[in-house]
């Protein structure tokens, strides 16, 4: 992934806003905010990159962002790229970052990709169940039971009333709840359904990690076809606060 937000939880109003964007081009890594911190009132910037109107450059990856990484040097790490279905040798940390979401505990950051088309002009993502901390018994022993290749299903929570983007992810046949969309790909794959089409989008099972923390128990996959027009990361909130002419933000604007 050349690209990757940073969403943001505000602690008063529980609203998720892109507030960051990282990129890496000719071996250095690139992070600015973005407008959506702008319009956040009780926003803190990351850390020592405490200034919104500046553009940070780095060789190595900044703490912010490193700190939600598993260390090589942990004895797990190669479960964790299993978990992760991410070879060695592919484990780039924007990759990692993209397929985890750097979520830590309880925490108000969340990190994604910005999609880009495939090579057959697909929409394809990877992405982990939310919310199965709070599914019953029954549902998780369906999660376990869950085979690679299974197809899942998209149901709009309309009457979710803490987000109103909410996605379910269901089985057929029987009919149960495995978790949720994550909220940063909500948007994009509503779009998809009324866009591309309910039959054009495919979400299925890649992996069930039945020693992996809850977080990252149960990953899946979505490919659709991309709609015309469709340019996903493009509104305001993720503009950058100064402008940056790396390749990766050019491409992102065409």
């Amino acid at each position: 992934m050349k690209i990757l937000f940073v969403a943001w939880q505000d602690p008063v109003d529980r609203h998720w806003r892109p507030v960051g964007r990282l990129s890496f081009e000719n071996n250095q890594f690139t992070f600015v905010y973005t407008k959506g911190a702008k319009t956040a009132e009780n926003f803190v910037p990351f850390g020592r990159m405490n200034d919104l109107g500046s553009v940070y450059v780095s060789k190595e990856l900044f703490p912010f962002f490193s700190n939600r990484l598993l260390s090589k040097n942990r004895p797990e790490y190669k479960e964790h790229l299993e978990w992760l279905n991410i070879p060695v040798g592919k484990d780039d940390p924007l990759a990692i970052l993209a397929r985890t979401g750097g979520i830590r505990g309880t925490d108000s950051i969340m990190i994604f990709p910005c999609p880009e088309p495939s090579p057959d002009g697909k929409y394809r993502v990877h992405f982990f169940s939310q919310g199965l901390r709070y599914l019953s018994e029954n549902a998780l022993a369906s999660v376990r039971s869950l085979q690679s290749g299974t197809q899942l299903f998209l149901l709009l929570d309309v009457q979710n009333e803490f987000d109103e983007l909410a996605i379910v992810l269901r089985t057929d046949k029987p009919l149960i709840f495995v978790g949720y969309v994550p909220r940063y790909f909500a948007a994009d794959f509503r779009h998809l359904l009324f866009s591309a089409g309910r039959k054009s989008v495919k979400v299925l099972v890649e992996q069930v990690n039945h020693d992996a923390p809850v977080q990252l128990r149960l990953l899946c996959s979505i490919s659709a076809d991309w709609p015309k027009d469709f340019n996903p990361c493009s509104g305001e909130l993720f503009e950058p606060l100064i402008p940056v002419s790396d390749g990766a933000y050019l491409e992102s604007k065409r």
